[in-house]
């Protein structure tokens, strides 16, 4: 099975942070199934590093206060556009991001607080059929009764 990850989770340095979030359980998916990386914040236009950044109602907001939401909506739909072309049935993407957090992310006040709600990348896909799991929910069981979503 083809599956989009975030890049982060497989040890690309793209994060806000200039960092990355390599996940060993994440990595082993490789195993038995072909991984897609991408970056929707990269892909939409946003340099690494950068300031972080919240979703606040319906918009993206950096701590510098200026407005992304644009760039996370570009690197939504260029996700997607990814998803499709390799034919991906599933997406494993970081946890709380404002770009990949699927049912949990940042309340957008930058206090640590988490709220129910999805990335802008994570909503999208969703919104096409492509199941959404997370580093901290995948494992090759759910990876397995995931496909064809």
């Amino acid at each position: 099975m083809k599956l989009l990850v975030s890049a982060c989770l497989l040890g690309v340095c793209c994060r806000y942070d200039g960092k990355s979030k390599g996940n060993e359980a994440v990595l082993r998916l490789a195993e038995k199934h072909e991984l897609i990386p991408v970056c929707p914040e990269q892909l939409g236009g946003l340099p690494t590093p950068r300031p972080p950044a919240e979703i606040q109602r319906d918009r993206v907001i950096n701590r510098l206060g200026q407005d992304v939401t644009a760039q996370y909506q570009k690197g939504a739909e260029e996700a997607l556009r990814l998803c499709q072309l390799f034919h991906c049935e599933l997406a494993v993407l970081k946890a709380r991001s404002p770009s990949c957090g699927c049912g949990l992310v940042y309340d957008g006040c930058f206090s640590g607080t988490l709220v129910p709600g999805d990335g802008f990348a994570a909503r999208l896909l969703r919104e096409n059929g492509i199941k959404v799991l997370t580093e901290e929910n995948v494992n090759d069981t759910e990876v397995r009764s995931g496909g064809g979503l």
